[in-house]
C-alpha cells in the first residue's frame, strides 16, 4: 500500500503545486462537507477535516470563512458529489471523485480526457471492487513518538496499518473508522496535518516508463479540472 500511495502522492505533488488550482478545490470540498453536515466544524467531522487540510496547505482564514459561509447561501444546492471510472491509456483503471454545480459540463469534460488518451468511461460500480477505500492520516513524527506504542493506541480505534516515511507518519483503516481514528488521534493531542478518504488498487499494475509518461499526461489533464477532486489509479 505505502509505494502505490508514495507514487501517487509524489504525483500528485508535483501537479498541486499550482495553488490557483488547489484553493478553489479545496474550498469547495469545504462547502460541501459543510452542506451536508452543518457549517459547525465542531459537530461536523467531515467539515473539520475539509479546514484541517486547507490550513495545511497555507490557504488564508479569509478563504475558509468564505467557503463555510458558501453552504447557506442560494448556490450551494447545486453542488453535488459525483464519481466517474474509466480505463486509460495501456488499460489503466481510473476512479475520479468530483463536485460539481453542472455534472452535465463534468461529465462531458471527463468524458473528453479519457476519449482523447484513447480510453473510455466505464459504467459507474464497474470498478468499484477494484480499490479499496481507506481513511489515511498523515502527521509529523516528534521526537519522542513511539509508533509501536502508537500503534496499540490506535489498533482499538480501527487502525490497520501505521507506516514512517521522510519524518512523516502515515495511518492507514478502512474508510468507516474515518471518524473513530480522527477522534483517537485528537484524544493523544497528535496535530493531522492532512485527512483523507483515499482509493487504493486491490492489483496494483506495474507499467514501463514510457507507458506512465502517457498515462501522467491524461492525468493532468483530468487532475487540471476545477470540478475533480481526486484521481485514484491502479499504477503499482
Amino acid at each position: 500500500m505505502g509505494r502505490a500511495f508514495e507514487y501517487r502522492r509524489a504525483a500528485k505533488e508535483k501537479r498541486w503545486d499550482k495553488m490557483s488550482k488547489l484553493f478553489p478545490k479545496l474550498a469547495k470540498a469545504i462547502t460541501v462537507a459543510a452542506k451536508e453536515g452543518g457549517t459547525d466544524p465542531d459537530m461536523n467531522a467531515k467539515l473539520r477535516t475539509a479546514i484541517q487540510n486547507a490550513k495545511a496547505q497555507n490557504m488564508p482564514k479569509d478563504n475558509i470563512d468564505a467557503a463555510i459561509k458558501r453552504a447557506d447561501g442560494k448556490d450551494a444546492d447545486a453542488y453535488v458529489e459525483v464519481n466517474y471510472e474509466g480505463k486509460g491509456p495501456h488499460g489503466v483503471l481510473v476512479f475520479v471523485e468530483c463536485a460539481t454545480d453542472n455534472t452535465t459540463r463534468t461529465v462531458a469534460n471527463v468524458k473528453s480526457y479519457f476519449n482523447k488518451a484513447g480510453g473510455s468511461l466505464v459504467p459507474s460500480g464497474s470498478l468499484e471492487f477494484m480499490f479499496n477505500r481507506n481513511a489515511v492520516f498523515e502527521f509529523e513524527k516528534a521526537e519522542d513518538m513511539d509508533l509501536e506504542e502508537l500503534e496499540l493506541e490506535l489498533i482499538d480505534a480501527g487502525m490497520e496499518e501505521i507506516e514512517e516515511q521522510e519524518g512523516k507518519v502515515y495511518v492507514y483503516g478502512d474508510y468507516t473508522q474515518f471518524g473513530s481514528i480522527s477522534k483517537a488521534l485528537e484524544d493523544l493531542n497528535i496535530e493531522v496535518t492532512k485527512a483523507s478518504l483515499q482509493r487504493f488498487p486491490t492489483t496494483p499494475v506495474d507499467f514501463t516508463e514510457e507507458q506512465l509518461e502517457e498515462i501522467e499526461k491524461m492525468l493532468d489533464k483530468v487532475e487540471d479540472d476545477d470540478d475533480v477532486q481526486a484521481v485514484y489509479t491502479n499504477i503499482a
